[in-house]
């Protein structure tokens, strides 16, 4: 139980970290140096941020197994698999929009712009679903637990 709460907290702390940096980064840096930052920042919060779920995904899936299955354990299962598959595409939307920014840097035509404006519309839906899958997931688990 200390490992699932200890890794819930670090996912759950570096999420909303995460969206408090990327508000201030986005008014305070170039787009040069936000894409630079944000590259580096990705890379050492996957491992981070991505173990920390791995961790909680599975001691919160060791501890389903211990009791009697219910409809409410096959809940948190889904949901913590749709949360696991929406993270790796949301690392992947993540780089693919820092690279799509690297090559537009230098060519703004309204094209690249209006794609950027679509990506990171779609990025935004995705974060938010991703948060929305974390809080519903410890909702269930928690009603589990009780």
């Amino acid at each position: 139980m200390f490992v699932l709460i200890l890794a819930t907290s670090i996912w759950i702390g570096g999420f909303v970290a995460i969206a408090i940096v990327a508000r201030v980064a986005r008014h305070e840096l170039d787009l040069q140096t936000q894409i630079a930052f944000f590259r580096r920042l990705g890379r050492h919060y996957l491992i981070v941020g991505g173990g920390s779920l791995a961790v909680a995904l599975t001691s919160g899936g060791s501890l389903l197994a211990l009791s009697d299955w219910s409809p409410t354990k096959t809940v948190a299962v889904v949901l913590g698999l749709t949360l696991a598959l929406a993270t790796v595409v949301g690392v992947m939307q993540a780089r693919a929009l820092t690279r799509m920014r690297a090559r537009n840097l230098d060519a703004q035509t309204d094209a690249s712009v209006e794609g950027q404006r679509s990506a990171v519309a779609r990025a935004a839906l995705l974060r938010g679903s991703i948060g929305a899958l974390t809080f519903a997931l410890l909702a269930v688990g928690s009603a589990i637990a009780r």
